[in-house]
């Protein structure tokens, strides 16, 4: 399904027929992807007295209570909520769900103990112009971290600096293999999202940033259309399911 695309200023084509789902599902078990020192998610039939909402125990539907957190749990979608002393949803702040975007990968480079993605590396592959949406891979890209337990791993995060380059472009909307933009442990600086949002001074409100992505090695660089979906919960972050369409 070929579609010509009107977006802003430009005009494109896409092909409907081909999405590429860069999210990680939710799983009740312990294949699915664990951060933050979090157990593995639960999705267990509801019960009550003699009832259980199984089909394959007698009942006539499926009924299953689930239990996750979405910070460490899957892809999810985060608002400024995420870091602030008031108050924001993720289902108020982001209204609009479609956006050029540009799809990079980076290696990060090592820095005493840690790996970091800095502004240089980004510099070298974006220069000094984005869409409105960036996403990052981060290499090696294992296929395992569609199950990885990122707890105590110390993984790779972008710097101060490479994330006020990446506001300085005025990019709206970030999206990252990792569980975290920001260092595991960091004493509770959150250096990169604050940089990210300009929190508390100048806050952009309309900005997201999604972690937990994954994109298969398959999966050129450049430039996409991107979905980004999330559930409507009134929380400062949701599960999400972004979508890619590559640009013709």
């Amino acid at each position: 399904m070929l579609a010509q695309i009107q977006y802003e200023e430009e005009t494109f084509s896409i092909d409907f027929s081909k999405p590429i789902d860069i999210s990680l599902s939710l799983r009740g078990d312990e294949r699915n992807p664990i951060a933050w020192y979090l157990d593995a998610p639960r999705i267990t039939p509801f019960r009550d007295g003699d009832f259980v909402g199984k089909v394959s125990e007698g009942a006539s539907v499926n009924f299953n209570n689930i239990q996750f957190n979405p910070h460490g749990h899957g892809t999810h979608t985060e608002c400024v909520g995420h870091i602030s002393k008031d108050f924001f949803s993720i289902n108020q702040t982001l209204k609009k769900f479609f956006f050029k975007a540009k799809l990079i990968s980076v290696t990060p480079e090592d820095e005493d103990e840690d790996q970091v993605i800095s502004e240089a590396i980004l510099k070298d592959q974006i220069g000094n112009s984005c869409p409105e949406s960036l996403i990052i891979r981060t290499i090696p890209n294992y296929i395992d971290k569609r199950s990885k337990k990122y707890s105590h791993t110390n993984w790779p995060y972008l710097s101060e600096d490479a994330m006020l380059h990446i506001r300085k472009l005025n990019v709206k909307h970030l999206l990252i293999d990792l569980p975290s933009v920001d260092k595991e442990k960091d004493e509770g600086k959150l250096l990169a999202h604050k940089a990210f949002w300009d929190y508390p001074k100048n806050t952009r409100f309309d900005a997201t940033i999604t972690e937990l992505v994954y994109i298969p090695n398959q999966i050129e660089d450049g430039a996409y259309f991107l979905n980004l979906q999330i559930a409507a919960f009134e929380n400062d972050a949701s599960p999400s399911k972004p979508v890619l369409y590559k640009i013709q």
